[in-house]
């Protein structure tokens, strides 16, 4: 099995947005709170869509 480092990438990233949303709520910043999830959301959507192209294409196998 082949390491898709892209999709690697982009899990490592969502968890430490995760952990960031955490932080946030032990600092009790409202700002980096919502900071934090709009950019999860943005890291995940855009996982998403790779994924979708990369099935298309016949690239996940």
């Amino acid at each position: 099995m082949k390491i898709k480092w892209p999709f690697l990438i982009l899990a490592i990233l969502a968890t430490i947005c995760i952990g960031s949303i955490g932080i946030s709520i032990a600092e009790k910043s409202i700002l980096g709170i919502v900071v934090a999830i709009i950019i999860l959301f943005g890291i995940m959507g855009f996982g998403f869509t790779q994924k979708k192209k990369w099935r298309e294409a016949g690239k996940l196998g």
